[in-house]
Formats: structure tokens, C-alpha cells, sequence
């Protein structure tokens, strides 16, 4: 006949340990000899019968204290593969939505108790929505009007979900707990109640008004703050302003995404602003001054003599503001010098005693493009 295990001796325990010192002993060997640990080891699923057996025999203060005294807990000698009542570890693992709860508890603090009372109260979910500005209004900051529908607690039956001179009862099934537990040896599978869908409360009369969810669709109007700077798709956050919870739980956010327009005359990089302004042949030729549009007002800026298509000119401080408030980007005005058309006949002669006169010194650029082109087309280039 095979020799007896002791159970403390199956924990790794002394005679006289505490139940706290047992508990810890057992957790440790639990998680040590887990199918995720072990890889489905037959040996290892038999070690974990033995230390499940041996748990659940020193845990009960009456079935250790018999234990002690008679070497059983029964009445019944304990043999070497025994424990059936401790539930072998192949009855786990095949419950609906369940798991080894109370393990997990303990181990990873992830209970199944836990996850009821978030079903039974919630936060409501966010909404999301987005807000069209000119870049005026995003330069200068401004106010909308956001209309949105969100879910509004039932005014008929106050969010209760029942009808008028009727409440919510308390779920038989699970006793208010919105869960259902099964125990397997020293586990507890828990999964949610099918009858309330774990609320913990079943609604005889639902309210006619809502249908017994609590909340309605209704239309918000809100007056939203856009402050100077934003930026397209940028996100406000309105904190509260979301769907209302369920059964106490707060309200969610509402995010609000920024569509800024385009512009006929601007173009935006960050804080920077551009503005393309056009200037006349001989403005460009002689320099002159030209007042240019900016976010703030019309600017008079000077164009230098020999401006050409493409010289940026910056005016500081004219451009969007930062979002924090702390300053103010730059405008870069780029130069486009244009061709005169439909020229007259005193202007197109002008033009040509203007050229008869030009040299290599008028026109720098249009001299070394031709002499790079002749070097480069020497024999053996």
C-alpha cells in the first residue's frame, strides 16, 4: 500500500502554520504548477491535484483540525492519488465568459466580483463631432454654436428605466450581484447573470417613454470657445458634455475637432503665415514700397531694388498666435515679380531702348547662364 503524503508537507508548511502562512504557501505553488506555467505537463497537472487536495482539506479549520487529529478529514484514510473532492483540474476552463476567479483574484487582482460592479455602473461614452473656422477665427479665436444629440436621462421615469409608480427589483437569479458563480473545488467560476445582463436589477414595468433604458436621445446645443491659434484638427476636449452614464456612472467627454478653412490670400505652417503679393516690373527694378494684407491689418512693406520672383520678405510678429499665448509667428511675404501684357506702343518702345541699353551689368544672371552654356558646349565638355 502506498505511503500517505502529508498535506503540510504537499504545501511545503510546518504542523502549527497559520492559515495566512497555508494561503500564501498554496498560492505560490498554484501559480508555480499552472497549465500556462507548465505547458499542459501531465506530471504537473497531477502535482496540482495533490496541492488543490491538500488546500482544501487544511483551509477548513474543522477538516484540519479532524485531519490532525485522525490523519483524515472523512473518517477515511487519505490515499496517494486521492482528493477527488477537490475537483481535479480538468473540470476547469470550459465555463461561458468564466475563469479561475478567485485564483486570478488573488494572484493578479482581476475578480470576477470586480468586473459586476463596473457593469452595474458606468461611465458614458464619448462623443466626437468637428466645428468648420475661417482662419480669421482661428487667428483671433471666436465662438460656435455645436449642436449635437446625445443620450439624456428619461425625464419620465428619471433614468430608473421604469415605469411611473414602479421600480427596478433586485435580480433573483443572482441576488443583485449581476453575477453567477460555480465553484470547482477551491475556484469559483463566475460569469455574468443572463437575466439582467449583469445589473443586478430586472425592470418589471419598463417606463413607456425610454423602453426601460433610462435615457433618450435629445439635442444639445453648446457654445464652444475657440481659442487663438488652433490649428486644423486640433481636438477640444469639453469635459462632461458626453453620453450620460448608467446607474450613477458620470457623463462622458465630447471631443470637438477643428476644421479650419482655407484662405484666398494666406497659407499657414504652424505660426508662420505666407502671402505671395505681386509686384509690378519696375517696382521689382527700382524698390518701392507695397501694402500687403496680414492677419492683424494691412502692413506697408518696403521691396528692395533687384527684388526677384521667389525673395521672401518677413514681418515679425504677424503671424498666427501660439496656442499657449506666449507670442506671435512671423508673415513671410514671397515676391512674385510679374511680366507687363498688352503693352502700348509708347510702352513697347521704351521697353526697347531700355534693352538696347542693358549689359551684362543690368542683367548678371541672364550674362553667366550664357557663358556657362558656351563653356559647356566647347568640343570635349
Amino acid at each position: 500500500m502506498a505511503k500517505t503524503r502529508d498535506l503540510y508537507e504537499i504545501l511545503g508548511v510546518a504542523k502549527g502554520a497559520s492559515q495566512d502562512e497555508i494561503r500564501k504557501a498554496y498560492l505560490k505553488l498554484a501559480h508555480k504548477y499552472h497549465p500556462d506555467k507548465t505547458g499542459g505537463d501531465k506530471a504537473a497537472e497531477e502535482k496540482l491535484k495533490e496541492i488543490n487536495g491538500a488546500y482544501d482539506v487544511l483551509k477548513n479549520p474543522e477538516k484540519r483540525a479532524q485531519y490532525d487529529q485522525f490523519g483524515s478529514a472523512d473518517g477515511q484514510p487519505f490515499g496517494g492519488g486521492g482528493f477527488g473532492g477537490a475537483g481535479g483540474f480538468g473540470g476547469f476552463g470550459g465555463g461561458e465568459g468564466g475563469g479561475f476567479e478567485d485564483l486570478f483574484d488573488m494572484l493578479f487582482g482581476q475578480g470576477g466580483g470586480r468586473r459586476g460592479a463596473a457593469d452595474r455602473t458606468r461611465r458614458g461614452a464619448d462623443l466626437e463631432g468637428a466645428v468648420r473656422v475661417s482662419l480669421m477665427e482661428a487667428a483671433h479665436g471666436t465662438k460656435k454654436i455645436f449642436s449635437f444629440n446625445r443620450a439624456e436621462p428619461c425625464a419620465d421615469c428619471g433614468g430608473a428605466g421604469a415605469a411611473k409608480g414602479s421600480k427596478p427589483e433586485t435580480c433573483r437569479q443572482c441576488g443583485g450581484s449581476g453575477q453567477i458563480r460555480a465553484s470547482q473545488g477551491i475556484f469559483s467560476v463566475s460569469r455574468t447573470c443572463p437575466v439582467c445582463n449583469g445589473r443586478g436589477q430586472v425592470i418589471a414595468s419598463p417606463c413607456h417613454a425610454c423602453g426601460g433604458a433610462g435615457v433618450r436621445r435629445a439635442r444639445r446645443e453648446l457654445n464652444v470657445d475657440i481659442p487663438p491659434g488652433v490649428d486644423d484638427g486640433q481636438r477640444l476636449r469639453v469635459q462632461g458634455e458626453g453620453e450620460a452614464g448608467r446607474n450613477g456612472g458620470g457623463r462622458g467627454d465630447l471631443y470637438i475637432s477643428i476644421q479650419v478653412e482655407s484662405h484666398p490670400l494666406f497659407t499657414r505652417k504652424g505660426t508662420t503665415v505666407y502671402c505671395e503679393v505681386p509686384v509690378t516690373f519696375g517696382q521689382a527694378a527700382l524698390g518701392g514700397s507695397v501694402d500687403v494684407p496680414t492677419l492683424h491689418g494691412m502692413v506697408s512693406v518696403k521691396i528692395p531694388a533687384g527684388a526677384k520672383t521667389g525673395t521672401q520678405l518677413r514681418i515679425r510678429g504677424k503671424g498666427m498666435p501660439d496656442l499657449r499665448g506666449y507670442s506671435h509667428g512671423d508673415q513671410v511675404v514671397l515676391v512674385r515679380v510679374e511680366v507687363p501684357v498688352k503693352l502700348s506702343r509708347k510702352q513697347t518702345s521704351l521697353l526697347e531702348q531700355f534693352e538696347a541699353e542693358g549689359d551684362a551689368k543690368t542683367y548678371p544672371d541672364v550674362d553667366a547662364f550664357h557663358r556657362a552654356a558656351r563653356d559647356a558646349m566647347k568640343p570635349g565638355k
